[in-house]
């Protein structure tokens, strides 16, 4: 998600139904008023939208007692942020974390908590107007590495990233992109924008979702 200038644009669309969350979800990025500057996401990763690298990936473990998250750690873009949980703003939207806090991640609090049963979604910007913002690199993260989330009772939830993929517009289907894979795992989607930021519409052409389930628990 880009710098955001206006009070309508930059944000989560949503509704209350689940369905209407997930589309709204990938519509984040699609209005965004500032423009990036020099060091911004201004480049094309549809690319990204597979599997990249062919890996044995570990097995999923049963899902952990509900706990919020308060910290989630990338070691491989070396990304080390706070976590707040986000609600829904007066136009039914889930409100982004702010851009004066880019390097602080969202957590979608209406939704499934990390660990738990289900999907619990993780969003940040990719960049503001002068600079890199906390998931900046998330599209080069690979399948295999690790996203681990501290929780609110004291225990880290490991996840493994099992897929890397940019959803342009066209033929998005949010069920594949946002939904649950397999209904007895505990997963994770972290989303951001992604493909080309189109200087005219100031909106980014896609969005970049990481996949993971949850496959360890620590102290």
């Amino acid at each position: 998600m880009g710098q955001d200038r206006s009070s309508g644009s930059g944000r989560l669309l949503t509704g209350v139904a689940w369905a209407v969350l997930l589309v709204g979800l990938w519509l984040w990025g699609r209005e965004i008023a500032g423009v990036p500057g020099g060091s911004t996401t201004t480049g094309d990763v549809a690319a990204v939208g597979r599997p990249l690298v062919a890996v044995e990936l570990p097995p999923a473990i049963d899902p952990l007692p509900e706990a919020g998250p308060h910290r989630v750690d990338i070691p491989s873009i070396g990304v080390q942020a706070p976590v707040v949980k986000r609600g829904l703003d007066e136009e039914g939207a889930i409100a982004p974390p702010p851009y004066d806090q880019a390097g602080v991640v969202g957590w979608y609090g209406g939704g499934v908590k990390p660990g738990a049963k289900g999907t619990a979604l993780f969003v940040g910007h990719v960049d503001t107007t002068s600079r890199p913002a906390v998931f900046y690199d998330l599209s080069t993260v690979k399948p295999g590495e690790k996203v681990r989330v501290a929780r609110a009772d004291g225990s880290v939830a490991e996840f493994t990233i099992e897929e890397v993929a940019v959803y342009d517009r066209a033929g998005f289907d949010p069920h594949k992109a946002y939904g649950v894979r397999h209904d007895d795992r505990a997963e994770l989607r972290l989303i951001t924008c992604g493909g080309t930021f189109d200087r005219t519409t100031k909106t980014y052409s896609s969005n970049v979702v990481v996949s993971a389930f949850l496959t360890g628990k620590g102290p």
